[in-house]
């Protein structure tokens, strides 16, 4: 690998580095102006003001927040994400589960929007300005125009009310067998599918016509080259950077997107964790979650830059 190649991943990675250190401070400021007092949402209302006073004293609510934030960045740098105030129980235990749990299905979703969003940009430019470029855009184009939760609820409502072929509410638990726990999956995993699949798809489609249009592809095609050679062999490839970009955006959209799908379902997973404590105002549980959705959204984008680096020449030679 080049030098130029290894300054620009390294200047990705500081860059990265420095981006989540300014989300930690945007999650700690958000969660501190968050209204209510999780002392009183756990001794609840019939508590004295010296019990409030007591319990605030010993979670350490007392001290500035700037304390309570390098305390917090700290432990996070030691693998610590604390302790859950409503239960009191290791953050980093109750989160382990349901962490995989998420990537789980927006693994399962990925396995199935990806190669199908690729198949239908194929499709798209094959057959452009046709009826199937016209129909597979109008599918994209109503997909994208619908919300999770109207997709999620119009999912329950024929594949389990309706028609009973998929359970309701997606439940999960240790010893479930792998065809098991897609059959329990197949719903949000579906409305996760359908929420990326159009972007992927349009980004596809246009990233290959903009292929289309160099002269070479023109060559190809006074070659002789069937329509579908031509856009296999000479444009896809070349439009292999942009197409890696939108995936692994949209990548990072099934990861920290989950949140509404998997309140609709009750899935549990990172997602319901998150709003489950948001309601009883568990700050240290909100901080760690939204930190650990945020990294996740920054790995990815690096990522995708990354890719983008090494398949194409104008950005490994910037000059």
């Amino acid at each position: 690998m080049s030098s130029p190649i290894v300054k620009l991943i390294l200047q990705r990675l500081a860059l990265g580095v420095l981006l989540l250190l300014a989300v930690s401070i945007l999650i700690f400021v958000g969660t501190e102006i968050l209204p209510g007092d999780v002392a009183q949402s756990i001794l609840g209302q019939s508590a004295t003001p010296q019990s409030l006073a007591n319990l605030r004293e010993q979670l350490g609510l007392d001290d500035p927040a700037y304390v309570r934030y390098f305390r917090w960045l700290g432990g996070l740098l030691t693998g610590d994400l604390g302790n859950a105030l409503t239960s009191g129980l290791p953050i980093a235990s109750a989160i382990s589960g349901r962490l995989a749990n998420t990537l789980f299905l927006a693994a399962t979703a990925a396995v199935i929007a990806v190669p199908l969003a690729i198949l239908l940009g194929l499709l798209a430019v094959r057959y452009r300005n046709g009826p199937i470029d016209k129909a597979i855009s109008a599918f994209a184009l109503a997909s994208t125009s619908f919300p999770e939760f109207f997709i999620g609820y119009l999912l329950v409502y024929f594949f389990a009310v309706k028609w009973q072929i998929f359970p309701a509410i997606s439940t999960v638990f240790d010893g479930m067998s792998f065809w098991e726990r897609l059959q329990a999956v197949a719903l949000p995993a579906t409305a996760l599918t359908l929420v990326v699949l159009a972007h992927m798809m349009r980004m596809t489609r246009a990233a290959i016509l903009n292929v289309m249009q160099s002269a070479y592809i023109e060559t190809a095609e006074l070659k002789g080259l069937r329509p579908l050679e031509v856009i296999r062999k000479h444009a896809f490839p070349n439009a292999i950077a942009p197409v890696v970009n939108v995936v692994m955006l949209n990548l990072a959209y099934l990861i920290v997107g989950v949140v509404v799908v998997e309140v609709i379902f009750v899935y549990p997973g990172m997602g319901q964790y998150l709003v489950d404590h948001v309601t009883k105002r568990d700050v240290p549980v909100v901080q760690a979650v939204g930190l650990i959705f945020a990294a996740v959204y920054i790995i990815l984008n690096i990522v995708a830059d990354i890719a983008a680096i090494v398949a194409n020449p104008r950005l490994r030679h910037p000059k």
